[in-house]
């Protein structure tokens, strides 16, 4: 007689969980079940938190609307942003484990140049498990890779690489455009496929994508704040552009490593360019003064945990940002308060000291 197949336990299934916001019913995850049901997911209900969010039978789950956010964080609830997938970065917060994938509910599995279905979440474990080396570019891409190495020429002392931080992948089909490009470009779809991962340098800045996107907790979890956007704000489609220029800042001041490329996911869905311009005009101008700021940002040699630096990093947008637009005054004590409420909930969870060479105190 046939034994019944058992499913072999996924790597780091009780040290992961994956964050989704979502305003809809979550039918998306009945294609993810081969992958996802043996982890723990946290759902971030966004908009009318009366609305019932039906959720695929099988799956572990916990789900937090808008009257839980306000219940366990009281008067800090106010940092989290309200009609806008930022309310994600909630999940990251009330998450005890080392590691968070984040994905949106309108990517899909995607598969590979032979047809194969992508495991993006394996992919991003693996990135996330080997070291990056931001202090010397490989021209073979991501040395850790089976079938690559360090090319020649590679310095031997830096061959250790350092932690990884963040794993950001990519999308096929609909690609992340700004608005404007939308509207020039309404009918392109991403069709390649680059069978690469990279190490974004140390002080190079990138444009995080929040959609399919995973990261150390316990490295860098603090600075993985979505800003105030969505209700009430001058500005949208900028949240997880905030929270990737803070995370690179500080990923470079404490030595840890950023990586992009690989997994892809079909992104199935594209956005209103209209309402897209509407959410994202005043950031198309701001950013053109944000990204200087954030490239000549640095931090203290005290800033010795994800906590201090986001703290400095706040006082900084402040007294810079703030002459800019004072948004970026309510942003910056958002900040703060993003991180107190962060501290509340993760006591002993603070981050590991580190020295601005990446090394443990």
């Amino acid at each position: 007689m046939a034994q019944p197949s058992v499913s072999p336990t996924p790597i780091l299934k009780d040290e992961l969980d994956i964050v989704i916001p979502t305003i809809r019913n979550l039918d998306f995850l009945e294609m993810w079940r081969p992958f996802f049901q043996q982890y723990h997911l946290i759902i971030v209900q966004d908009g009318d938190p009366t609305k019932v969010i039906k959720v695929p039978e099988g799956y572990d789950y916990e789900l937090y609307n808008r009257n839980d956010i306000n219940k366990i964080l009281g008067p800090k609830a106010s940092c989290i942003s309200f009609k806008d997938s930022a309310c994600r970065c909630f999940g990251y917060m009330v998450s005890k484990k080392k590691y968070i994938f984040t994905i949106d509910d309108d990517c899909f599995v995607a598969k590979d140049p032979s047809g194969k279905d992508i495991n993006a979440l394996e992919q991003h474990i693996k990135n996330l498990l080997t070291p990056s080396t931001p202090f010397f570019y490989n021209t073979l891409y991501d040395p850790y890779r089976e079938g690559a190495d360090f090319v020649r020429g590679y310095p031997f002392s830096l061959r250790e690489g350092v932690p990884t931080a963040v794993s950001h992948g990519l999308w096929l089909n609909i690609p992340d455009y700004d608005a404007p490009t939308q509207l020039v470009k309404p009918l392109e779809r991403n069709a390649r496929y680059v069978d690469a991962v990279l190490t974004i340098p140390k002080g190079t800045l990138f444009p995080m994508c929040g959609m399919n996107l995973a990261f150390n907790r316990e490295l860098i979890g603090p600075a993985m704040y979505f800003g105030l956007m969505g209700d009430g704000q001058p500005i949208g489609r900028y949240d997880d552009m905030w929270a990737g220029w803070c995370t690179k800042v500080i990923c470079d001041h404490l030595g840890l490593g950023v990586k992009t490329g690989l997994p892809y996911i079909w992104h199935s869905k594209a956005s209103n360019p209209f309402v897209n311009l509407k959410k994202e005009y005043k950031g198309i101008y701001w950013q053109e003064e944000l990204i200087p700021f954030f490239q000549a940002a640095t931090l203290s040699k005290e800033c010795t945990t994800v906590q201090k630096c986001y703290i400095e990093l706040s006082k900084q947008v402040k007294a810079k940002l703030g002459k800019v637009d004072e948004y970026f005054i309510k942003l910056a004590d958002a900040m703060v308060t993003w991180i107190e409420a962060w501290d509340e909930l993760n006591p002993s969870g603070d981050s590991a000291e580190l020295l601005p060479n990446g090394s443990k105190k």
